[in-house]
């Protein structure tokens, strides 16, 4: 069920309701006669809505609505309902005229307040919401849903400072953990800072982002990468290998970076034993390769053949088929030669067109990692994609 006709349900009994508020107080002939024409309404609007009209059942429950003045829940049903369906400047107006009564509660006020400062923010008026939640922020009920809409906004506008004081205040007044999330904000100032040429900025951002979150991913890659840039390669990999310890999840996007500090230190006995934990504690595909490269380097190639399909018998991966192809390709020649170079192509063009990464909270599908995803703006929740045409 789509969301606006999960909407249009709701707001039904709702509809319904306010014949029944209305009877009461009135004398029971006019009472009657109100509540008999609010039900005709109701029922016309779920006909049609049973018939798969939904602009025609929105048109019955504004007309219940301009009747039935005193109840704002249907007033906030409709503005909710219309910026679900893009309708935002029909929103704006709803929840304007609910502000602008003069008898309508503080409780209604402020939820009408919160509830336009979301149609700002659906129609791109970001200073405007922003200038809406900070007059509310500061109230019991609305403070926390406002300080979560402050935090969403400093994001699309890329002001970390703010988001991370929103967040803190945030965690302050709920007892919510906004440690990972303030962490992803200093990882940006860090990067902002290292893009300027500030060094002494980048590196005053990874402590921030380790004090709020003391296992951050991020903060650990970009440590790890900064240590390489500087020529110890010794502390890259003790950074990196604790990236992948800690979250497994991350390891493609420091692998490639390992592999070359081991190789700078002369270290192919430690990366034969991390690649081999790896592959025990990782379901993916890309320490096995990488391990299967290493055996070829120090043993041959038959050794490297040999250990590859040991490995995809028991999880089979069409990155591990397309290496198995390359190095079998040395040792055919001819027709059979060709047939594997085809099968080669082949087994790319399957991986070229799948995406790699994918949001475990929606789903969203991408070809390089993001740290927040595009779609649902959730940080460090886009990670590889596992499976035979995967990770």
């Amino acid at each position: 069920m789509s969301p606006d006709w999960t909407w249009l349900l709701l707001l039904l009994p709702v509809a319904f309701a306010s014949g029944w508020w209305l009877s009461r107080g009135r004398s029971e002939r006019a009472s009657g006669a109100r509540v008999r024409g609010l039900s005709s309404s109701y029922f016309r609007g779920l006909n049609y809505l049973l018939n798969e009209q939904p602009d025609k059942a929105i048109e019955v429950f504004l007309q219940i609505a301009e009747v039935d003045q005193d109840t704002v829940e249907t007033h906030f049903a409709l503005g909710n309902l219309f910026r679900r369906r893009g309708e935002v400047e029909r929103a704006i107006r709803v929840h304007q005229n609910l502000i602008a009564r003069p008898a309508l509660s503080d409780e209604h006020k402020v939820q009408a307040v919160l509830e336009l400062g979301e149609d700002y923010m659906r129609a791109g008026l970001l200073d405007r919401a922003e200038t809406l939640f900070s007059d509310v922020v500061g109230l019991q009920g609305a403070g926390p849903t406002a300080l979560r809409h402050l935090i969403a906004i400093c994001q699309a506008e890329r002001e970390w400072e703010k988001a991370i004081e929103h967040a803190r205040r945030l965690e302050s007044r709920t007892g919510e953990p906004t440690g990972k999330l303030v962490a992803q904000f200093h990882c940006e100032l860090a990067e902002q800072a290292r893009a300027r040429g500030d060094e002494a900025g980048f590196r005053a951002g990874l402590e921030a982002a380790f004090e709020a979150d003391p296992h951050s991913v991020r903060a650990g890659i970009l440590k790890g990468r900064s240590e390489i840039a500087a020529g110890n390669d010794a502390a890259a990999i003790r950074a990196l290998e604790r990236v992948a310890r800690h979250d497994v999840e991350f390891l493609p996007e420091v692998l490639r970076d390992l592999l070359a500090a081991y190789e700078r230190c002369g270290e192919k006995s430690r990366a034969r034993s991390f690649l081999a934990e790896m592959i025990e504690r990782y379901p993916g595909v890309s320490p096995l390769l990488a391990l299967t490269r290493l055996i070829e380097q120090e043993e041959g190639r038959p050794a490297a053949v040999d250990f590859l399909v040991r490995q995809l018998r028991q999880r089979p991966s069409v990155r591990g088929q397309g290496l198995l192809i390359e190095l079998s390709l040395a040792d055919r020649s001819g027709h059979g030669q060709e047939i594997l170079q085809t099968l080669k192509q082949l087994t790319e063009a399957v991986l070229a067109g799948s995406p790699a990464y994918r949001c475990g909270r929606c789903g969203f599908g991408a070809r390089q990692h993001h740290w927040q995803c595009p779609s649902c703006k959730s940080w460090g929740t886009v990670k590889p994609i596992h499976g035979a045409s995967g990770e």
